[in-house]
């Protein structure tokens, strides 16, 4: 069975593992340009204040730049299915002291614990590959936003144009794998991460789930030619 298949059980197993180097690792294998996606993202959220909800906070970095761009006006609630990683992001946010603006919690993506029409905007980064249900994770982070209100997907995709095209595959399904398997000392964690990425290579295959969704005005950015794009949209009224 191909790795993407696991169980979600196996798929947080995953994380749990790979916690403590998570961070190490992300800025290693993009050699940090996953602090300019994760910012470029959140800049999607601008004119947005209240309460933002941060689906796969992971860490903790999508929610600390949601405060950090606006922080005098919004605080962020955010939901993670790895116990380690929430832990992670606790301590990160402790030592920020943002632990009055940023909620943490467990919670499962697909079961969201709040009413419809409670957050002012969602955001899931690097997060919705990894659930097997996407169109339901989509559907929950649609409903509790407000109408109006907005909904952005950050996600790992495919060069489609360029020497990128032919080279960025085999980095991604060759190189990272050694590389994150070493560090982490989870081979299996970087095995999975290219083959979750590989069904959904382009932004187009989230942007017609997003509105099936019941988004409208749904559009995507490529982020560093194409490597990770920005889809996002907004609630019907």
């Amino acid at each position: 069975m191909k790795p993407y298949f696991l169980h979600p059980d196996s798929i947080r197993k995953l994380f749990d593992s790979i916690a403590p180097r998570y961070d190490l690792l992300n800025h290693l294998l993009s050699l940090r340009r996953d602090l300019y996606w994760r910012k470029m993202a959140v800049r999607e959220l601008k004119g947005f204040e209240g309460w933002i909800l941060d689906i796969a906070t992971g860490t903790g970095d999508v929610a600390i730049e949601i405060v950090h761009q606006n922080g005098i006006h919004r605080k962020v609630f955010g939901l993670d299915f790895s116990r380690p990683m929430i832990k992670a992001a606790h301590r990160k946010i402790f030592k920020k002291n943002l632990s009055q603006t940023i909620a943490l919690s467990l919670g499962d993506a697909l079961f969201l614990p709040f009413r419809k029409n409670s957050f002012s905007a969602s955001i899931i980064a690097f997060g919705l590959r990894n659930i097997l249900n996407k169109e339901q994770a989509l559907s929950e982070m649609v409903r509790v936003v407000k109408e109006g209100g907005k909904v952005i997907v950050l996600e790992f995709t495919f060069p489609q144009n360029g020497l990128m095209r032919r080279l960025y595959p085999l980095y991604f399904e060759r190189a990272l794998p050694w590389v994150g398997g070493l560090i982490s000392g989870n081979k299996d964690a970087y095995t999975y991460l290219p083959e979750s990425v590989s069904h959904f290579r382009y932004a187009e295959n989230y942007e017609e789930m997003m509105r099936r969704s019941g988004l409208e005005n749904v559009n995507s950015r490529r982020l560093t030619f194409g490597i990770a794009s920005i889809i996002a949209g907004t609630k019907r009224r």
